[in-house]
């Protein structure tokens, strides 16, 4: 009996999978592959539910013979072990101009080593299946969903790939950037850095925590409205502690899934100034106290609050960060972050070589802002959970809108400077109507 082979990565099964499984059991036995957590997220949005939950409603729907988890994206594993004589899938991964078209090119081409094919289903177009998957994503949304998903990701993910959001326009290009690498495989971000820096650049406003916390929640709830990916935000030092309590409680209640505080006190200055403006730091008693009276404050367990040492951007000394970052563990910190402003990678990849001898699961996070020649997968090996780009779409975007306001003024027309212009009805697909 020929044997037909399709996969799915979603949570919820539809008319348009329905139909896809009517037509491949048509064809021989069916396998349905149930791709991975792992690899669902880095292909399509996080799954609503385990791998294992979805093999079992797969199992349930008539007309599957058997079913089975995907580890590989492009089908490796899967057309290894089964040899199908046919891969089934929806006709939207023919488009040329699709990001999966290279996944059905690779498969294309194992399956031409042993006489297999494609059948292209054509794709459905249902008000239910569009409605079922417009439920998904507002249930991905959900602060109950939304804020452990940053714990998740850490248990999934080789590293948290973590770029800035200050904005709903940025927040959907963190969310809906999909790229294509050179093996084929989708790649996208995971979570969403609410930056400080970046909140008050937008704003007009200094780097001094005069962006009150008020303002702050208005900009993650413009960020929440349009998106489902887990959110870090950017605490500065924390402020008062009977005001960080305050607020910890309502990022927990909101969504967020973590906040990062800084061990200075005073008038808070960037990090990338360094030792050229007076900074102070915080006392290791008072900064632990801080991190334990928030600890204390939170009313789930997925909330994480990440200690950020500045030892070494003040020039205090390796021994100092590492002592200060253990001691902030032992208060209740559910990550370090460590940061540096020098631009070779070998003082953070010390410091986390040094710190992983003692302690193997600590969550790391690192900003390569300066040292920015390393690469994930170098941090990764280093020991690293999470990597933030904590302010590049703000300095791509300055130079652009610049340019083009100097050259409106200089020409006093609009046609100079339309070929680098985004057309608004390319912009407009972003958000969802």
């Amino acid at each position: 009996m020929a044997k037909a082979y399709t996969c799915f990565c979603t949570s919820s099964i539809h008319a348009g999978h329905l139909n896809v499984i009517r037509e491949a059991a048509k064809l021989g036995e069916l396998t349905v592959g149930v791709l991975s957590d792992r690899e669902a997220i880095r292909y399509n949005r996080f799954p609503l539910m385990s791998e294992d939950e979805r093999l079992a409603a797969v199992r349930a729907i008539p007309g599957v013979a058997n079913a089975t988890i995907q580890r590989d994206m492009m089908y490796g594993d899967a057309i290894a072990a089964l040899k199908p004589d046919f891969v089934v899938h929806g006709d939207n991964w023919a488009d040329p101009e699709a990001p999966e078209h290279a996944i059905r090119e690779y498969v294309a081409g194992l399956l031409a080593e042993y006489g297999g094919r494609i059948v292209d289903v054509p794709y459905t177009i249902d008000p239910e299946a569009r409605r079922i998957d417009d439920l998904d994503r507002e249930r991905l949304a959900m602060p109950e969903y939304r804020r452990r998903r940053l714990r998740q990701l850490i248990k999934l993910c080789p590293i948290v790939k973590t770029i800035e959001a200050h904005s709903g326009l940025t927040g959907l290009i963190a969310e809906k950037t999909v790229v294509r690498g050179g093996d084929g495989r989708l790649d996208q971000f995971d979570a969403m850095w609410v930056s400080s820096l970046c909140d008050s650049t937008a704003k007009g406003k200094p780097d001094i925590e005069l962006v009150d916390m008020s303002s702050r929640l208005r900009t993650i709830d413009d960020i929440m409205e349009v998106t489902t990916k887990p959110i870090i935000l950017d605490g500065d030092t924390g402020g008062l502690t009977e005001h960080f309590v305050y607020n910890v409680r309502t990022l927990e209640r909101i969504g967020v899934s973590a906040v990062i505080i800084e061990d200075k006190t005073g008038l808070k200055k960037n990090s990338l100034f360094g030792t050229e403006v007076a900074q102070t730091q915080d006392t290791v008693e008072n900064f632990c106290a801080k991190i334990a009276a928030g600890k204390d404050a939170l009313r789930t367990k997925d909330f994480m609050i990440i200690a950020r040492c500045e030892s070494l951007i003040l020039e205090r000394g390796m021994d100092d960060a590492l002592a200060r970052c253990r001691a902030y563990v032992e208060a209740g910190a559910d990550g370090i972050m460590i940061h540096s402003r020098k631009k070779d990678p070998a003082e953070i990849i010390d410091f986390c070589d040094r710190f992983r001898e003692t302690d193997k699961e600590t969550p790391i996070v690192v900003v390569p802002t300066s040292f920015n020649s390393i690469t994930e997968d170098e941090l990764a090996a280093h020991g690293v959970n999470i990597c933030i780009y904590a302010n590049q779409l703000t300095r791509a975007a300055f130079p652009a809108m610049q340019s083009v306001a100097a050259d409106l003024l200089r020409h006093h027309r609009a046609l100079e400077v339309d070929s680098r212009l985004m057309p608004f009805k390319k912009i407009i697909t972003l958000i969802d109507q």
